[in-house]
Order: C-alpha cells, then sequence, then structure tokens
C-alpha cells in the first residue's frame, strides 16, 4: 500500500479513533516513524530488514540514505541528532548488522544522545537456532543502550515505537534499540492509529528541581568568594544555553565548559575561562581547584575533567551539582547541595530566584578573584610557535578556519586524537550544538559520519570535518555516501603521519619508543577523493593554507578532502597526565 504525503496528517494525529485499517508491521513502523516526525533514516538492507524496506519503497515522506557501513549509519544519525536536538534513527539488519552498528550505539550512550535504533532480527520460531545472520541483539546491546526491545508480536509495534522515542528524548537521554523479527515485520495486525501518550510506571523522570534546594544554591552562590560555573554536555542536551548565558552575566561570574559543553557559553566572552580538564587551560583548571563554590550544570566530574578524585578533595569547597540524571551525582565526588531536575528548568528557577532577591555578589571579594585569575590567564598557555614559516602548524589551521568562519553559521565535527583537541582549543564556539565530536567513548572514524548526517539537516550552513590521516580513515568509505546524497562537506585533514595522540603519550610516557603509531604507507588522499567524485587539495606551506581554506569554501556544493601535512613533532598542551590532578599540568616541552 502507498504511505504518501497525505496520510501524515492522520499518522502524526496518533488517535486510536482512526479507521481501521489492516497493515503489516512494517507499514506500522513507517507510520510510527511519520508520526514522530521523522526526516531521514540511515541505513544499510539485510534480509531480515526486507519488509521495512519494502514498506519505506512505498512511501515518500522519509528519506533513507544508504551509508556503507552500518557503523557508519548509526554516527550518522547520532551527528543529526547532536546538531538539531531531534531522535536521530537508524536502521540495519541482523547479525552483522547489528554488530557492526554496536559501536556507534555506544558512542551515543556515552554522550547521552537520543536516538532510535532498528534492528532486524531473524523470524521468531528461528530464535535462539542459530538462524543465519542471528545474534543476540538485545543481549549485546543491554550495556551500552538506555533501554532496548525485542518485538514478538506485531501487534505491541506501535506502542512500543511510540515508548522508545519517549524513552531516548526524555530524562538523561540516550539510544535505544527496537529489535524487530522478519516475521513481525511481514505479520499482518488491525491499526487504528499511533498512541499519543505513553505511559510507564516505572519510568518517571523528574524534570522539576527541588525549590528549597534551589533557593540554598541560590544563598550559597551569592554568598561565594571564589565562584565558579561549572558545565557539561547536560546544558546543550536541554538546550539551557540561554539560561545558562543569563545566570553567569547576571553574576559575572567565571565560566568553563567541559568538551561535551562547549559552545553552551560564548568562547569569545571574557568570562568564559576557556575548557577545563586534561587539556584544559591554566586559568580554567587552577579556578576548578581554587573555587570556594562550585555550581556544576549537566556534568559529571569524569575523570577527563577533575583528574585525580584525591588531589581534587584536597580543597575545601562547597558543590551545588544540577542534573537530571541522580546516578550522576554524587558519584565520583560528594557534592553539598544536589539537585535533581532538566537543566533548563532548574537554571530557570535560579535565574527568576536570584532576580527576586534584589542580592548582588560582593563586588570587592569577586575583583579579587577575577584579579587572580586574569594572572593565570596572562601566561597564555595555548601559545605555539608562530615564528615557524617552512612547516604548517596544526593551531595554525585550526584559528585560521575560526577566523574565516566564526561569522557565517558553522557546524564542526572532530575524530578522535590531537586534531580534536586542537579544534576544541583553538576554534572559538559561541553557539550551542555547532560543535559535534565523540566526548565519552572517543570513537575514531566519526567525524564524516557527523558531518554528513548535519549537512542533510543543515544544508544551509556550512559543515567541516576535523580529522587526523588515522581516524578518517575508519569511515572514509562515505565519501561515497557524501556524493550520492550531494552533502557537500569539508574535510580537514590534520596529516602528521602519526597516530597522534599516541605518539604523543608514547614520547612522554614511554621514552620515545613509538611502537606502531607511525603511518608507514598512507594513501594518496587528494587521488582518493578524486576517486570518490570530490576535490583534494594538498597543503604542505604554511603560506597555503588560508588560500586553501578560501577555496574550498568558494566550492560550495563539493565535497572538499584538504590534506593539510602538518608538524609531526607537535604536542597538545597543557596536558594533565593519568594519575595527576588538573593543576600539575605540562605546559610545554619545556616541561618534559
Amino acid at each position: 500500500m502507498e504511505i504518501s504525503k497525505a496520510e501524515i496528517k492522520s499518522a502524526a494525529a496518533a488517535s486510536g479513533a482512526g479507521h481501521p485499517q489492516e497493515l503489516r508491521g512494517a507499514e506500522i513502523l513507517v507510520k510510527a516513524l511519520q508520526a514522530e516526525n521523522v526526516k531521514y533514516v540511515w541505513g544499510y538492507p539485510g534480509g531480515a530488514v526486507l519488509h521495512i524496506y519494502d514498506a519505506f519503497y512505498k512511501q515518500d515522506t522519509i528519506q533513507h540514505v544508504l551509508v556503507r557501513h552500518e557503523q557508519a549509519a548509526v554516527h550518522a544519525a547520532d551527528g543529526y541528532a547532536r546538531a538539531t536536538g531531534d531522535v536521530g534513527v537508524a536502521l540495519v539488519t541482523s547479525g552483522p548488522g547489528v554488530t557492526n552498528a554496536v559501536t556507534g550505539i555506544a558512542t551515543a550512550y556515552m554522550d547521552s544522545i537520543p536516538m532510535v535504533i532498528i534492528t532486524g532480527q531473524v523470524p521468531t520460531h528461528a530464535i535462539g537456532m542459530d538462524a543465519f545472520q542471528e545474534c543476540d541483539a538485545v543481549g549485546i546491546t543491554r550495556p551500552v543502550v538506555k533501554h532496548n526491545f525485542l518485538i514478538k508480536d506485531v501487534r505491541q509495534l506501535a506502542d512500543v515505537m511510540k515508548k522508545a522515542f519517549h524513552i531516548a528524548r526524555s530524562g538523561r537521554p540516550g539510544p535505544v534499540v527496537v529489535d524487530i523479527p522478519k516475521d513481525v515485520s511481514f505479520n499482518k495486525t488491525t491499526y487504528t492509529g499511533y498512541p499519543d501518550k505513553v505511559e510507564m510506571r516505572s519510568y518517571n523522570p523528574v524534570r522539576k528541581g527541588h525549590g528549597g534546594q534551589i533557593r540554598k544554591a541560590m544563598q550559597l552562590l551569592l554568598s561565594a568568594k571564589r565562584p565558579y560555573i561549572y558545565t557539561g554536555g547536560g546544558v546543550v542536551l536541554s538546550n539551557a544555553s540561554a539560561e545558562l548565558r543569563t545566570l553567569v552575566d547576571m553574576l559575572g561570574y567565571p565560566c568553563t565548559n567541559t568538551l561535551m559543553g562547549l559552545g553552551s557559553y560564548p568562547a569569545s566572552d571574557r568570562k568564559f575561562l576557556g575548557m577545563l580538564g586534561m587539556h584544559g587551560t591554566i586559568e580554567a583548571n587552577n579556578a576548578m581547584q581554587n573555587c570556594d563554590v562550585l555550581l556544576a550544570v549537566g556534568a559529571r566530574f569524569d575523570d577527563r575533567v577533575i583528574g585525580n578524585p584525591k588531589h581534587f578533595g584536597q580543597n575545601e569547597r562547597k558543590i551545588i551539582h544540577v542534573d537530571v540524571d541522580p546516578s550522576s551525582i554524587s558519584k565520583r565526588v560528594r557534592v553539598d547541595i544536589p539537585i535533581v531536575g532538566d537543566v533548563k528548568d532548574v537554571l530557570g528557577e535560579l535565574n527568576a530566584m536570584i532576580r527576586d532577591s534584589g542580592v548582588k555578589p560582593d563586588a570587592a571579594v569577586l575583583a579579587a578573584w577575577w584579579e587572580t585569575i586574569e594572572a593565570w590567564r596572562k601566561k597564555d598557555c595555548l601559545r605555539y610557535d608562530r615564528t615557524n614559516l617552512e612547516v604548517i602548524k596544526p593551531q595554525y589551521v585550526v584559528e585560521t578556519l575560526w577566523n574565516l568562519t566564526k561569522d557565517a553559521d558553522t557546524y564542526i565535527t572532530s575524530d578522535v586524537g590531537q586534531h580534536q583537541m586542537w579544534a576544541a582549543q583553538y576554534y572559538k564556539f559561541n553557539e550551542p550544538r555547532r560543535w559535534i565530536n565523540s566526548g565519552g567513548l572517543g570513537t575514531m572514524g566519526v567525524g564524516i559520519p557527523y558531518a554528513m548526517g548535519i549537512k542533510l539537516a543543515k544544508p544551509d550552513s556550512e559543515v567541516y570535518c576535523i580529522t587526523g590521516e588515522g581516524s578518517v580513515q575508519m569511515c572514509i568509505q562515505e565519501l561515497s555516501t557524501c556524493l550520492q546524497y550531494n552533502t557537500p562537506i569539508k574535510i580537514v585533514s590534520l596529516n602528521n603521519r602519526y597516530l597522534g595522540m599516541v605518539r604523543q603519550w608514547q614520547e612522554i610516557d614511554y621514552e620515545g619508543r613509538y611502537s606502531h603509531s607511525y603511518m608507514d604507507a598512507l594513501p594518496n588522499f587528494v587521488k582518493l577523493a578524486e576517486a570518490y567524485g570530490h576535490v583534494g587539495m594538498l597543503i604542505e606551506h604554511p603560506r597555503d593554507v588560508e588560500p586553501a581554506l578560501r577555496e574550498a569554501r568558494k566550492l560550495k556544493d563539493r565535497t572538499v578532502f584538504m590534506d593539510f601535512r602538518t608538524d609531526p613533532t607537535e604536542n597538545v598542551f597543557p596536558m594533565v597526565k593519568a594519575g595527576k590532578g588538573i593543576t600539575e599540568m605540562l605546559l610545554g616541552s619545556e616541561d618534559l
């Protein structure tokens, strides 16, 4: 049967009072996706999902994007979700389709990204019989999903899809897997409409914070002598950037973002101290260690942020922790005022209380704190050698990209490694959801799929993937997808011929024994890009960096791969070694 645009209205109405229809499970699935206003599905067909693909063939409201590897399907849907805030949707077949998708699912799980991943399964009668391309999708994905479902009866399909989307986007977001056996997608049942509400007694995430706790937080904040506002990805996920900016500007307090929180407060604002943590700035890390009142919002005090918890605990401070997930509070660091609730709601209420109180921070005390911070900032911990005119410094490439695109609507994705840290340090993100990277899992290969997912969602925006020659090869086949679906992204490869972050650790901790971190046989990336139908550029001299980026920007309708040959000896500084405290920073090669 045809499932056309004309039917979206009835599907989206989600009323059980509609005209009953005898539909196959695959057709109900498509109607569910339409009712959820899904615009794109990234996937790869296989035997267990052919009925679903047949249903997609008969509709024209959802665009299916055929990737070249299932991992990239989940990454692309993930990138789309990060940039838009909508639920990303991926579709893979059973067996290797599921196992190939696991890395993408785990990546989304670690960063709390709302996604629904639909997996095919062998027919119900064959489950547990070691059938062709069978695997236990529920068991395999259980540790890396917010929830998963195995549907054994077609009559459950609409209700399960409603629950899946609700779970994915509410509370602390996360990926949800829906495993659909082939016979369930083929069987027919009476369909009376998509559910208009969800009832789950065991799942009721808290949105509104406790008013008394918020009032305590206000009083503590206003009495602080050395206050600090530390924010993470939760601010971005809850769309609370406006509330955060209001709070920081109203109080005049210093603010820092984690890697996942960049852009939630403008990086170009003087009150922003830069990213904190393992590769954070001196001023951000020292303020974290020496503040007397810390407001942590949508962050989790992870190992890359506070370093050694014992070192962090040496200094007395009062901690206010706001998070939608109660399990994240006091998990690694004991806090004094826990507030469970949606970050946007809690910050909105906190701002209102501060305004109504009429109380202002002590200006003289705050000025003294800022004087201390400015002394740390004068050390200019992000300086690098700008006098070398013979070799391209990777920091210079990122800085140049920032200067050229800072006034445009720009999205930056990255893979994982040194280039990721340089992007975080030197590209000044002033808006949320513009910095798309794998923070928690640290997954190489996400950059290109993220970028093509974003480009479909934001066709008029500039989308850049900052990557390295190691990471980019993990999903480079998706250059083919970029061509087929006309997603003209720009790839900035900081090619230092090493697995750079591995080499850096080997230099510092293993006395320069570079075990298997040098790339001996790299492809000609220019010719490779051209073979995929794109534009390739080789940039080997600092004077050519800006002209190459300008030329790439002019090629608005083409994917451009820029192979920047960068200094292979350059390291990411500042750096906190494993097991050290966040103020025990290496600032350069002179500290090694």
